[in-house]
Order: structure tokens, then sequence, then C-alpha cells
């Protein structure tokens, strides 16, 4: 099996889009931009697909989310000539030629997003040449099902937000994760506000349900230091991403009050920052999205690592190409799961883009063994409600 084609094609949303409120979630633009967009600063509307072909017919489905059009480019110029003629089996070989090739530029970020739709899509192409699925390659199945939490509660009316939390109780969820809506400039009285975000969704789902709370890099270490004895009396899983993925020091002294578990690693690239975070203890939860890490080659690594420190892999985002590492980690006790609503910040457009992402059932989900592969294909008919860029 050798590769004959990759194909890169980025879908921009051009359909209906829910409009953010302000306060709708923190993010790290609340600290520069006055709340003049709130999380339209960092709403992305655009996903990428890559598809790998091969002379055997097989085709390998990759994607990835962020900076879609940079991230093309990277992969039309610097990887594609890498991988052209060669066996999709070489997939070490072949990360270790895609990273060293963009080394002096890369590293993390965009280089490394570029690197792990390619490896995904690999990865696919192993499992429907194997005729199994991913996970099988990767060590076989560690759990029955995978236990998912809902995220989304987003910052918004309590009444609203309540009746959310609701939903998803009703649902069979036994996990869920809200967002902060207020940070650094809006003071004390925001600081209540967030309180009181915290404390509708407690009261409406009881003590029996894991809650999480994520301020996504929208604080700073001062502000965050204040909050905690604030939200401690609701008995959070953890509280997520509470300052910018920089500040090591940060994590490890919120983490060192013991007051809530600290998470983190959604923007962290490859097992080098890991090994930092982890040598550091500055996390009590490892969040890396495989669509961002490296791909699955990366991924695996960083599970090990973290088991090796004890320290949990709790993939950012669901999706397929983290379950299956989920599913074959024994240190990867439950994953995310975001629930297909109407467009919003962009976390829902894999619903409109992809068949045979799996539903929830009373909070687990399930793989299939009889899906090679990672189960999914492009739904090329929902694809006419995007602009494509090839």
């Amino acid at each position: 099996m050798r590769v004959k084609e990759v194909r890169t094609r980025v879908v921009q949303w051009e359909g209906d889009m829910v409009s953010l409120p302000p306060h709708f979630c923190t993010n790290p633009m609340d600290l520069v931009a006055f709340r003049t967009a709130s999380m339209g600063n960092f709403a992305f509307h655009s996903w990428l697909l890559v598809e790998i072909f091969t002379d055997t017919g097989l085709v390998g489905l990759g994607n990835a989310a962020l900076s879609p059009v940079v991230t093309k480019t990277l992969i039309d110029t610097y990887l594609k000539p890498l991988l052209m003629g060669a066996d999709p089996w070489d997939v070490e070989f072949l990360w270790q030629q895609m990273y060293r090739r963009t080394l002096a530029f890369g590293r993390k970020g965009v280089a490394l997003v570029a690197i792990s739709a390619v490896d995904i899509a690999l990865w696919d192409l192993l499992g429907k040449d194997a005729k199994q699925p991913v996970f099988r390659l990767l060590g076989g199945r560690t759990k029955e099902k995978i236990p998912v939490y809902a995220s989304r509660l987003y910052a918004s009316p309590l009444e609203q937000l309540q009746a959310e939390a609701q939903k998803y109780k009703d649902e069979g969820y036994s996990m869920m994760k809200l967002r902060f809506g207020w940070g650094p400039v809006d003071g004390a009285a925001g600081m209540q506000k967030n309180v009181e975000l915290v404390r509708a969704v407690r009261e409406v789902v009881g003590d029996e349900v894991d809650l999480m709370a994520d301020a996504y890099m929208g604080w700073t270490l001062d502000y965050a230091k204040r909050m905690l004895p604030l939200l401690e009396p609701f008995h959070l899983r953890w509280l997520e991403e509470p300052v910018i993925p920089d500040d090591t020091r940060g994590y490890r002294e919120l983490k060192e009050y013991g007051l809530i578990p600290i998470a983190g690693g959604e923007h962290e690239f490859t097992i080098f920052g890991f090994r930092e975070l982890l040598e550091a203890n500055a996390l009590d939860y490892i969040q890396f999205d495989t669509n961002r890490v490296g791909g699955i080659s990366q991924a695996r690594k960083i599970s090990a690592l973290a088991e090796s420190f004890q320290v949990p892999v709790v993939p950012h985002a669901g999706q397929m190409h983290n379950y299956h590492v989920v599913m074959a980690s024994l240190n990867s006790p439950i994953a995310e799961f975001f629930p297909r609503v109407d467009v919003e910040v962009g976390n829902e457009l894999f619903w409109y883009i992809f068949n045979g992402e799996p539903v929830p059932e009373k909070g687990y989900i399930q793989l299939s063994e009889d899906l090679p592969g990672l189960g999914l294909t492009v739904n090329e008919e929902s694809l006419q409600r995007f602009r494509i860029v090839e």
C-alpha cells in the first residue's frame, strides 16, 4: 500500500449561527478586548479535512479545527511531498519526518496541528488496511464502554442554565462541565456571578453528579487564587485552564493549594511539552487533543507518559480520534462529549461534517468492533452548507 494523493479541503460554515451574548465564556482576549466582541474573538467556523488516497483504493480521513487555512497551506507545501509514494504503515517514520521537516519553524502550534491531521488520516488507513478499529491497533479495549461528560453549559441566565443541566441529568449523564463568564476585568462582582453559575447547576444536579468548570485561559493567576476558595464548597471535579498554557508555574501553584484539582493541556503540544508539565507536578488532569498534539502517534506516547506519573488523561473535545485513544488506555477513565446544537463557537461543526460520530446512551458511548479505522466518513451532502476551499 502506497500513498498516491493527499487532498486538503477547508470547509467554511455559511449557514445560520447563534449570536453569542457578552460573558458567554471567558477567553484570553477578555483582558485586551474590553468585552467588545466577547467569545466572538475566539469562535472558529471552519474546519480542515485531510484525505490520503492509496494505490489500493483505501482512503484515510484526518481533520484539524485550528487555523485551517494556514494548516492547509503547511500540509500542501511541506508535508505532502514527504507522503507521496510512502507506505502508511511506516507511520512512526513519517511522523518523525514531518516533525523534523518543520522543526525550524514548528515544534508547537500550527505545525503540530498539521502533523496531527495527517497522522490521524494515516492511522485511519492502517485500521482500514488491517480491517480493525484503530483502538485495536493501540492495544484493544480497556473498558466495555466510555463514560462521557456533557460539555456545554455556557454562561447564560440561571433558569436557562439550570434547565440545560436538568436535561443532561435526565438523559443519564453523571458528569457535566460548565463555562465561566467573568474574569479579572469584571472585578469582585464578576467573581460572584461565576459562583452563581456553579451554585445554580449544583442545585439542580445534586452532589451525585460530577461537575467540572472551565475558565478557557481567561483568568490570571491572581484572579484564580481568589476564585479557588469561593469555588471549593461546590466540590468540582476539576478547574480547567485557569491561566494561559505557558504559565507552568501558575498551574503548579494552583495545584499545590489542594482546594480543587487542576486540569489543562488542551493547548500544549508533543510529548516534550507534557513531560515538562508532569515533571513540574503542575496538573491533576491532562487534556491533550489528538488533532492538536501530534496525532495518534503522539497521543499514545503522552498517555503512557502520564500513566507513569499516575495523572489521568481526559482528552479535549471527544470526537473519534480521541475516543479510540481513550478506549485503548486504562489511564483515560472518561471522555468529553459536545452535544449537538446549532452552530455557536464552532465546536459543533464536526456534527455537520462527518458521519459516524457516536451519540451517548445514558452517559456512555460505544465504539463498534465492526467499523475499521476511525469509523468516520465525510458527509458530502452536508458539506453543501459550507464554502469549500481546495
